[in-house]
């Protein structure tokens, strides 16, 4: 039994972490091997691992080989140069060190007492991030707004509208609460149903802030704008007027995790009114009591979220910010926009394809044209268009529904993706419209 597993042991980590990263590093090289959607069917897992947890420790290589063998069949490679699903969500080396370090430290940082570095950090990381968006001063932390990392633009969704309802039932009175509405564009992602049961995706449609925010101030109503995906492309000045209109935000919210080159999760919420925040979501138990916190000299993060403990989300965005720099953070932006706008051109030249609506970043939507104008067959040709395209492995595309038609979508966004996989993609595509449209004559 010397040769066990320790809970925490300085030579046994630098042994285990020196292997994982050789595997991790070995996976990105060799990551186009795999099938971009896994090709496993549900259950597949049971089938292949013992019944219940080992009672003695098993080795290490033998753990990461089963990895190899049993799990990586069964992930979705949402890394690989040929994803174009759903939205990017980055990973780089500077996040996945941030990270790293966050899970090293493993603080969790609910209090400004419970580790002062990760409220003091975050704070200051989230300031440099609203300068390079050129969001307002009142969304800084030097005022009475500020900045905090939450897990998912869903769960700011969700906190902003707690602070919302409190807001105005404050105003009203509690007896209103039956008759409180949430007005959202027909675009807006399906976490804000999700949040309002709890209390754009799809095509990257950009709302006309400014003459939304004005009605929403005339009628006394918070303002929130969400711009998890899209928002990082406004760090490059041409893109940041479709921001115009944020100064009458209350809240604004974007995901650094998703084309940002920051690892799951990293989403990023600033208010102008902190205050909102901590009164629908504060507590204050006797064993959380602290000479800092009841002076008010500090932020305490935990009342500005719904969960109690939080990990140490900002060292990876501050290590990206740091390591990579907005220029190549930029660059990083455009290249990806300029691979959508060349997929965009591919489409243009192919009668049989149609652009459905205008691509302002790096998602194209489009469509196989229905043979003899049938829209319902239309519908079942690029339905069947999709599953024949993601069961070849070679790339994995999704699709969405807008006015009644369904639309494949090429969202370009990972990482590692160059022109020549923006190609390859476009070719398995055509080759089987071809196959499809041949069949359907």
């Amino acid at each position: 039994m010397e040769n066990r597993l320790k809970p925490m042991d300085a030579e046994q980590l630098r042994e285990y972490g020196h292997k994982m990263v050789d595997f991790i590093a070995d996976y990105y090289k060799t990551i186009e091997n795999f099938p971009v959607l896994s090709q496993v069917e549900p259950g597949y897992l049971r089938n292949l691992l013992p019944d219940s947890a080992p009672n003695q420790p098993d080795s290490f290589q033998h753990v990461l080989d089963d990895i190899q063998a049993k799990i990586l069949p069964g992930v979705t490679h949402w890394q690989s140069p040929n994803y174009f699903a759903y939205h990017p969500s980055n990973s780089s080396v500077a996040g996945f060190v941030g990270e790293m370090l966050s899970a090293g430290l493993n603080i969790v940082g609910f209090s400004w007492i419970a580790s002062p570095a990760a409220t003091e950090l975050e704070m200051i990381v989230l300031d440099w991030l609203a300068k390079m968006l050129k969001l307002p001063e009142d969304f800084l932390s030097a005022g009475q707004g500020g900045g905090v990392i939450q897990g998912t633009a869903s769960e700011a969704v969700l906190v902003v509208l707690l602070a919302a309802r409190d807001k105005v039932l404050r105003r009203v009175g509690k007896d209103a609460l039956e008759k409180l509405v949430v007005y959202a564009s027909d675009q807006t992602h399906s976490s804000l149903q999700k949040a309002c049961q709890v209390g754009t995706t799809s095509s990257t449609a950009v709302d006309p802030l400014l003459s939304l925010g004005k009605i929403a101030k005339s009628n006394g109503m918070w303002f929130h704008v969400d711009a998890a995906y899209a928002g990082s492309a406004c760090v490059c000045p041409e893109f940041r007027h479709y921001m115009d209109g944020v100064e009458v935000a209350d809240s604004f919210n974007m995901n650094a995790h998703k084309w940002f080159l920051t690892n799951f999760d990293c989403s990023a919420l600033w208010v102008k009114d902190r205050s909102a925040l901590v009164q629908a979501l504060s507590t204050n138990p006797e064993y959380l009591k602290n000479k800092a916190s009841q002076a008010n000299m500090v932020v305490d993060y935990k009342d500005w979220q719904v969960p109690l403990g939080r990990r140490f989300r900002s060292l990876k965005l501050w290590m990206v910010l740091r390591l990579y720099g907005l220029e190549n953070l930029q660059c990083y932006i455009r290249n990806h926009i300029k691979l959508a706008k060349h997929f965009e051109n591919l489409i243009a030249q192919d009668p049989r394809f149609e652009v459905v609506t205008p691509r302002i970043f790096s998602l194209v939507c489009f469509r196989l044209l229905p043979v003899r104008n049938n829209e319902s067959h239309g519908n079942k040709l690029n339905h069947q268009l999709l599953d024949a395209v993601n069961s070849t492995g070679s790339a994995f595309i999704s699709h969405t529904v807008l006015s009644g038609k369904y639309i494949l979508r090429f969202a370009v966004g990972a990482p590692l993706t160059e022109e020549k996989h923006v190609n390859a993609a476009w070719k398995v595509l055509q080759d089987k419209a071809t196959s499809l449209l041949a069949e359907s004559l």
